[in-house]
């Protein structure tokens, strides 16, 4: 990973929640103050947390040439790493799917009423499944099934256990599917006003002029009063890859942060959306595929079984609950020292080398943090308390 030098300050500031309503204020507990971070090293500890690049691509005065750069950075403190092509299928192995500790498959019916399309949909956890070794994406598939069954069509989803993303950088590797007639979708959801999407139309991909739109979504107050229609609304981008998405992996990114959210593949800022619409609340992220045949979006159903592949879940992020942010000032002694913060690498246009990398295979990088062992299907906190205990601490680092 690259060093990250140079003077930055600092500004912490908490989160208090109001029980009543569900809302949050901001109170700031210590001054700007002047840091200048070292080179990480490989056995850092990054007990004070995870620096991640944020916000608007800006050229390289230096370098014209080189990789944009940005501006911004953010502090996170929590993280959840899953790389899905250490599982393996049901029967065959410790680390299964349905062993893992992270993430939970998804079971439940919507009637084409509530689905908003021709048929209703079906999620069932058998349509969540780590590929088998003899087939050649490796990773998590969604499948959504080509028949329907009792006016149904079968579908795929799978949710992180943990309910306390406030605010966070989400990243998944993703092949979309051939077939047309699905949505797939990565998005973080508190509930159906507060809701960040990024959804992959495959009706919609036209290999005849390279055309693959992706729509980056708030769902708010606004869409609900328009029907769902986010389209209707201000907070919709259509935005379009520079490449096809069903002819390999790249990485899809949301950064949610206090009155803003950015949106990118392969680490380049694909929209950007602000205002009152952005969520003010602590959710979970949320991998789904599915199809209703509703026209007017995911069309379909597909003509046979339609496969979206996710290779990993990497999610840098601040939680909502106060014991993480006490335990986070009990392990975080001095951020100046040296390894303790650790840089998140980031995936560039036609260099996914990041990708492959994860603190949790580091040794003690992930010190305080649930930690998922693929190899033996087991969960540990590394150096910390039991429990679910999370965060109410966000952390801004501005590059000056």
């Amino acid at each position: 990973m690259a060093s990250l030098t140079g003077a930055l300050a600092l500004l912490l500031v908490t989160t208090a929640m109001s029980a009543a309503r569900h809302r949050y204020s901001y109170l700031a507990v210590s001054t700007l103050s002047l840091l200048t971070l070292t080179p990480l090293l490989a056995l850092a500890d990054c007990e004070c947390g995870y620096l991640s690049t944020t916000g608007e691509l800006l050229p390289n005065p230096h370098n014209p040439d080189a990789p944009t750069h940005q501006q911004h950075h953010a502090l996170f403190t929590d993280l959840i790493e899953s790389d899905f092509t250490k599982l393996v299928p049901e029967g065959e192995g410790d680390a299964t799917i349905s062993a893992n500790t992270d993430w939970v498959r998804q079971a439940f019916n919507l009637s084409d009423q509530r689905a908003r399309g021709k048929y209703g949909e079906m999620f069932a956890v058998e349509n969540v499944v780590a590929a088998g070794r003899e087939e050649q994406d490796q990773g998590l598939k969604l499948v959504v099934r080509g028949d329907v069954v009792e006016d149904m069509v079968p579908v795929a989803e799978i949710d992180t256990r943990r309910l306390d993303m406030y605010w966070g950088t989400f990243r998944a590797s993703m092949k979309m599917t051939k077939e047309r007639g699905t949505c797939a979708a990565f998005f973080w959801y508190f509930n159906d006003t507060q809701e960040i999407d990024m959804e992959f139309l495959s009706k919609d991909f036209d290999k005849s002029n390279n055309s693959y739109p992706v729509n980056l979504v708030l769902q708010s107050r606004e869409a609900v009063l328009n029907g769902y229609d986010a389209a209707a609304t201000s907070n919709f981008v259509k935005a379009y890859l520079p490449f096809d998405p069903t002819e390999g992996f790249h990485e899809y990114r949301i950064d949610y942060l206090p009155g803003r959210v950015y949106f990118y593949v392969d680490g380049e800022l694909l929209g950007k959306i602000e205002g009152g619409a952005v969520p003010s609340s602590a959710g979970h992220l949320i991998l789904q595929h599915w199809s209703n045949g509703n026209r007017l979006w995911s069309g379909g159903p597909p003509g046979r079984d339609a496969s979206l592949v996710v290779r990993y879940v990497k999610a840098y992020f601040n939680s909502s609950r106060e014991e993480r942010h006490r335990d986070w000032e009990g392990r975080c002694k001095d951020p100046r020292a040296e390894g303790a913060v650790c840089r998140v690498p980031d995936v560039f246009p036609g260099n996914g080398t990041a990708g492959g990398w994860f603190f949790m295979e580091q040794g003690n990088m992930t010190n305080n943090q649930t930690v998922w062992g693929s190899e033996g299907g087991r969960v540990y906190w590394r150096r910390g308390e039991m429990g679910w205990m999370v965060l109410g601490m966000v952390v801004w680092l501005v590059l000056l």
